[in-house]
Formats: structure tokens, C-alpha cells, sequence
């Protein structure tokens, strides 16, 4: 008889965002053929890295290493205009798999700039994403990434400052900076609707539900993954002990005791997890349960001159690509 129990949480794993970055460059090898050239990681994990590479996505840090007129894919993450100019120049055929949240934030950047706003980009310095965001207006953004930063914040007009975030960041985390930055600039100017992406927020949500209920919570994610990180940050705030682990090699038998949680995050393939989850199994008698939160119905369509020339060179994009056809049937309304 199990006399332990490993809940397995959700949601969990890849969000719309993810799923349409991937989408897009597994079209793209259909449509074109390889190589495709992907600036950055489309996502960051390694196993969805490799899987694509074998197929023939080549993945570069610069646009440098990508001859004219190929065809380059823009990572969920978002690039600067820099970035798309630099394409533009160089005679390459860009498709943008940036996620559609992320693409909201660039745009509140640039309305705020426009309107004269000093914008405090609540964020990790070095994080891909903050990098293209902050692309958008450079001599307008300020970044900030912790509550003494906020504290120490100087702006050429108090009353005129608005406020965006990077997408992946801890809901708690933000909450406190927030906070901080509305007292110091109580006119400040925030999103109609938060910037943090539900999947970050309903993960986190699912994960201080685990720690409530687990002492020992394992995250299956990318080291450099910022969405997978806050998670196991989240767990250890609500007194868990918690390890962010890639595959299910990783698992060392001493972490598995008591009750167990296992979450992933959003750029976190489900066969991984699902490997973590028989590994523990093998490594303990424990008896699995699923608890769901919430369920994710968020959809976003592929880029439509991509659809196009798919449909266009007769590529079926129903079979093999269900979620792409499902995703095209939505941007239609059928």
C-alpha cells in the first residue's frame, strides 16, 4: 500500500506562447526546408533545443552568423527594433515567434516613450527578454530589479513615469516592488492589465499550492529558464525544499521523501515530466495525484504569411500540425 503521495501539478509545462514559437519553427522547416536559422533559443529548454536542431533549426547568438537572404526566427522572447533592422539590412526572411505578451509590453514601452514617460522596466538585467524590451526606447527605460533599487530610484520628472514588467518575473516579487514604486510616484501610469503572463501567474499559483501540501517540490525546467527559477523561488518562500532539475537523471534519491510535488515550467516539454514522475515512483513507494488550479484555454495564432505559404506549397497543416490548425482556425473564427 503507498503510504506517500506525488502531486503532480497543473497547469504545468508549456504555455501558448511556447507552443506557438515551436509551431512556428517546425512550419517553417516544412515550408522552407533546412536550415532554418533561430536567433537565441526559441524557448529555454534543451531537450525542445535539441529536438529541433536535429530537424535542422541552427541556432545563433547574432544575426552575423546567418547568411543573406536565409530565413531567420525571432525567439518567444522578443528582440529589439535594432534587431529587426539588422534582418531587414542584411536581405533575411524573418519570422516572428515572439510571444504575443511580450509583444503587449514592447508596445506599452513605446506608447509611454512617445508620451514623454521616464519607464521603470521591472526586470532581470541580463534576461533575453528584457534585453529586447528595453531595445524599444533606450534613452527612456530604466531598469529596476529589486525593492532597494526601487528605493533608490531618481527620475527627471516624478510626475511623469509609467511602469511595465518582464513577463516571467515572481508575482510576490513584483507585487513589493510595485508597491514601493507607487509610493515613491503615486501618479505613476501601470498596465490596464498586469504584464506578468497568466502561465507564470497560474504555475505559481499551483506551486504554493504543492508547498502547502509537500515539504520536498521538484521543478522541471532550464537552468536559464527565469519562469522555472521563480517557481522554485516560490516554493522555498512558502518553506519548501525545493531543486530545479532538467530530466529525470537529475533526481537524486535522497530528495525523495514524504509527500513529493512536481511542476514544470512553461517551456518544460510533457514527457519530461512525466519521466521525473516515474522516476520517483521508482525511487519510492508513492502514489500519484493530479490537482488542477485552473484550465488554460489561451490560444495564439501563427503568424498568417506563414500559414499562407504553407497552404500555398500544399503542406497540409492539420495533419501532423493540430495545434498550428486548431490555431489557424482560430485567427479565422471558424
Amino acid at each position: 500500500m503507498s503510504t506517500h503521495t506525488l502531486f503532480l501539478a497543473a497547469p504545468r509545462g508549456f504555455c501558448a506562447g511556447v507552443d506557438r514559437a515551436i509551431d512556428i519553427v517546425d512550419l517553417a522547416l516544412q515550408v522552407y526546408g533546412a536550415p532554418i536559422y533561430v536567433r537565441h533559443e526559441i524557448v529555454h529548454n534543451r531537450h525542445v533545443v535539441d529536438g529541433l536542431r536535429e530537424r535542422g533549426a541552427v541556432f545563433v547568438d547574432e544575426l552575423s552568423s546567418v547568411p543573406p537572404g536565409a530565413v531567420v526566427i525571432f525567439s518567444a522572447h522578443g528582440v529589439s527594433p535594432q534587431v529587426r533592422h539588422e534582418a531587414a539590412e542584411r536581405g533575411l526572411r524573418a519570422l516572428d515567434a515572439t510571444c504575443p505578451l511580450v509583444t503587449k509590453v514592447h508596445l506599452e514601452a513605446l506608447r509611454y516613450a512617445r508620451e514623454g514617460f521616464t519607464i521603470v522596466l521591472v526586470g532581470h538585467r541580463n534576461h533575453v527578454e528584457v534585453q529586447g524590451t528595453m531595445g524599444e526606447a533606450p534613452d527612456s527605460i530604466v531598469l529596476v530589479e529589486t525593492v532597494e533599487d526601487a528605493e533608490r530610484l531618481e527620475v527627471p520628472d516624478p510626475e511623469r513615469v509609467a511602469s511595465i514588467t518582464q513577463t516571467t518575473l515572481s508575482v510576490d516579487d513584483v507585487r513589493a516592488i510595485a508597491a514601493t514604486l507607487r509610493r515613491r510616484f503615486p501618479s505613476m501610469r501601470e498596465p490596464a492589465k498586469d504584464d506578468i503572463c497568466y502561465a507564470t501567474t497560474n504555475r505559481q499559483h499551483a506551486v504554493k499550492e504543492l508547498a502547502r501540501r509537500c515539504e520536498m517540490i521538484l521543478v522541471v525546467g532550464a537552468p536559464a529558464s527565469s519562469n522555472a527559477n521563480r517557481l522554485v523561488e516560490v516554493a522555498q518562500q512558502r518553506g519548501a525544499e525545493a531543486h530545479l532539475i532538467e530530466s529525470a537523471e537529475e533526481i537524486r534519491p535522497e530528495w525523495i521523501h514524504g509527500d513529493v510535488g512536481l511542476t514544470a515550467g512553461a517551456s518544460t516539454p510533457e514527457a519530461i515530466v512525466q519521466a521525473c514522475a516515474r522516476r520517483i515512483q521508482e525511487l519510492g513507494d508513492y502514489r500519484l495525484e493530479e490537482f488542477s488550479l485552473t484550465e488554460e484555454r489561451v490560444m495564439f495564432p501563427l503568424p498568417a504569411d506563414l500559414l499562407v505559404e504553407a497552404t500555398q506549397r500544399g503542406i497540409p497543416v492539420g495533419e501532423g500540425n493540430e495545434r498550428a490548425a486548431a490555431r489557424a482556425n482560430a485567427a479565422s473564427g471558424r
